[in-house]
């Protein structure tokens, strides 16, 4: 007999033994009292993640030339769960409300958010839970000459600054949970 008589039985034999498992799927009914399911729903409740809370800790000028002003920006984060999460990325604005509220004189972002696949190496911070973390930012504002005013307020350090922007956070890992996210805005 020839040898692909036996092969094509063999895959049609296979095919027809895949598709009975894959049709005749067992179902398992089990009796669930009430109790059960409310501590089911009592469990996922308590499992829910809070929201972080953001603090504008601290907004200072390191150095103001003719060239350039550095301002540093810093960010406390705290966890309230008891879990950790993980932070991935903060963008933030940067206003100095002496010159204008409404003009963005800078802003940032504090880590990364993975893009397609889930990235190796990523740039996010993880919060442990019923803790704490510092984000700094270095900021290099450019000196213009067109907002003398804005100027004269960064060397003389009689800013006055407002800093908004969004904390995106995950629960412990970045599979698992949803996707959470903070506003803020701040004035110093």
């Amino acid at each position: 007999m020839n040898s692909k008589i036996f092969v094509f039985v063999a895959v049609i034999g296979l095919a027809a033994a895949l598709g009975m498992i894959l049709l005749s799927g067992s179902s398992f009914v089990s009796p669930i009292s009430e109790k059960d399911v409310t501590q089911k729903t009592q469990q996922k409740v308590s499992q829910k993640t809070q929201p972080i809370s953001v603090e504008l800790d601290n907004v200072s000028i390191i150095e103001v030339t003719k060239r350039d002003a550095r301002i540093e920006v810093t960010f406390k984060l705290n966890n309230p769960n008891p879990s950790s999460v993980i932070v991935q990325v903060m963008d933030y604005q940067l206003f100095e409300t002496g010159y204008s509220n409404d003009k963005q004189i800078s802003g940032g972002q504090i880590g990364s958010r993975p893009e397609g696949m889930v990235e190796f190496g990523s740039d996010y911070y993880t919060l442990l839970g019923k803790n704490s973390i510092l984000l700094t930012d270095k900021i290099v504002l450019k000196n213009t000459g067109n907002t003398p005013e804005l100027w004269s307020a960064l060397e003389n350090n009689n800013t006055k600054w407002r800093v908004s922007g969004t904390v995106f956070f995950n629960q412990s890992s970045m599979t698992s949970g949803q996707e959470n996210e903070v506003h803020f805005d701040f004035t110093k």
